[in-house]
């Protein structure tokens, strides 16, 4: 006689098979977004900004190639495709995305200058030692700007003055997201407002998100703002004498990021005649000093965000941010 297999078991094993997968799928819902899962659109005061969007791209090797693909206000997708040297700055034009191919592929050498424009994307480059007085990347006087998952680099085996800023952001610039990027090796990393004496261009503007970069062996200006609004969150700083430093009546909120063998952390009250405003929450400053003379009134921006603990950055930042990772 044939004897049917129990049914009860196999009813067991496929509940038990179904609640683990419904359970892994309730756990992912509620964890942080993950570092690898890049965003297709930026988060933060650069929201909105599109670049080329669905233009038909263009791959470019050589410098004159890219020079004349960002020239123009048309909508324009450019791809870079090696490492291009550079002397001096090339402007990009308005309604653009500038794409590096891989991990490996930018400038070395100068940089890129985003003049009077609006609408711009900049991802995955790789953007080393930019010899003064060319930035890694400059926006000025521009809108709407996504500077999202680059490598900056340079070195700090020449004088401070030797390379410029990795990222500045000046001339009433505004509406500025700077996300998923690795700083490394440099003095003067991210300034936003160039000078004490650019109140009449600069109030009111300079609106600019940092989030889920990483800021390693760069001396100050992570970032050092003027006059404009910051907010900085869920970001990994390493090696740093000064890390935020609001100035000339900026107002900074300062949330969840992580700071080690950092000496300040925040401050609020050096190198301008008047003193910056900042909030810190959330913070792991990890025995570093802050310095905030002024607490400000900034503490909600005006859009959608989620601040991952700080406790998931390191993780997060360190394997997601930099060129390589979309």
């Amino acid at each position: 006689m044939r004897t049917r297999p129990p049914q009860r078991h196999t009813r067991q094993l496929a509940l038990t098979a179904a609640a683990t997968a419904a359970l892994a799928v309730a756990t992912a819902l509620v964890l942080p977004q993950s570092a690898g899962a890049a965003e297709s659109s930026p988060v933060g005061f650069g929201a909105g900004t599109t670049g080329g969007g669905s233009a038909t791209a263009v791959t470019v090797s050589t410098l004159d190639a890219f020079k004349s693909a960002v020239t123009g206000d048309a909508a324009k997708v450019i791809k870079v495709n090696g490492l291009i040297s550079l002397s001096g700055q090339v402007d990009i034009g308005s309604n653009t995305t500038v794409l590096g191919v891989g991990s490996s592929s930018g400038f070395t050498g100068g940089g890129l200058r985003l003049k009077k424009v609006t609408n711009v994307v900049v991802r995955n480059l790789n953007i080393s030692k930019p010899v003064a007085p060319a930035d890694g990347i400059t926006v000025q006087a521009s809108t709407k700007v996504w500077i999202d998952h680059n490598s900056f680099s340079a070195d700090r085996d020449h004088d401070k003055d030797y390379y410029d800023g990795l990222l500045d952001i000046n001339h009433g610039s505004d509406y500025v997201t700077v996300s998923w990027n690795t700083f490394k090796d440099h003095y003067k990393g991210s300034l936003v407002g160039h000078s004490d004496n650019n109140a009449s261009e600069d109030t009111g503007h300079l609106r600019v998100t940092y989030h889920h970069n990483s800021f390693s062996n760069v001396y100050s200006r992570i970032p050092s703002l003027r006059f404009g609004t910051g907010h900085f969150y869920d970001n990994y700083v390493v090696g740093a004498e000064t890390a935020v430093h609001s100035r000339m009546g900026a107002q900074m909120l300062v949330e969840n990021n992580v700071f080690r063998s950092t000496k300040v952390a925040v401050t609020t009250n050096r190198d301008s005649d008047v003193d910056g405003y900042a909030n810190l929450r959330g913070n792991d400053l990890g025995g570093a000093a802050t310095e905030v003379s002024q607490v400000g009134t900034f503490t909600t921006p005006p859009y959608g965000y989620t601040a991952e603990p700080a406790s998931t950055v390191v993780a997060s930042v360190t394997s997601g941010a930099g060129a390589g990772k979309l």
